[in-house]
């Protein structure tokens, strides 16, 4: 589970338990058995509405179809798999992770849906090897992303790839850690 994730299911409880400690626990009226309070309670259907005073008109939860909830559930979480930009790569290779595809894809998607939005790919390695080889090997990488991101959608125009080599580490330093969060490749959009 995500910080955001935990961050929506803390407050989510965190309502559940205001609304349960806020309760009215007074009996009911003389007038069909309805609680005194301007909040009425749970709907059938599982929603709530809470009114505003005489007019009865209130603002019902339950007014959000189940479709629409999934498309925004849908929305908001392909949005926080944007907010990776970042990708990692193991030693000498340029092939994307596992880990690294539903957020390409994730990219990919919001590229096709804004044909408007570029985005510059930066390819970067360790400080192993020659610096011909390693502009060499952050071109690779950048390229394997740049076609994941159009073979699910992405146009290549939108795109443009540039290597950095070893010209920009994200760390300094000469250890395996340095090393791993130097091989990676960028999503910059413009």
């Amino acid at each position: 589970m995500n910080f955001s994730a935990q961050s929506k299911a803390f407050a989510l409880l965190l309502s559940v338990g205001l609304v349960a400690g806020c309760s009215s626990t007074g009996g009911t009226s003389d007038e069909g058995g309805e609680y005194g309070s301007d909040v009425a309670a749970v709907d059938q259907e599982g929603g709530s509405t809470v009114y505003g005073g005489d007019d009865q008109d209130g603002v019902s939860s339950s007014a959000m179809t189940e479709e629409e909830r999934m498309a925004a559930r849908e929305q908001a979480e392909q949005q926080a798999l944007r907010e990776v930009t970042v990708f990692y790569f193991d030693f000498d290779t340029a092939e994307i992770k596992q880990e690294a595809r539903d957020v390409l894809v994730a990219h990919a998607r919001f590229l096709a849906n804004n044909p408007g939005q570029n985005v510059r790919i930066e390819g970067h390695a360790d400080e192993r090897g020659t610096k011909e080889y390693n502009l060499a090997l952050g071109e690779r990488r950048a390229n394997a992303v740049q076609r994941f991101l159009i073979v699910n959608g992405a146009s290549r125009g939108q795109l443009e790839t540039v290597s950095y080599g070893e010209e920009k580490p994200a760390v300094m330093g000469s250890s395996e850690s340095a090393w791993a969060q130097n091989r990676r490749v960028e999503l910059v959009f413009e």
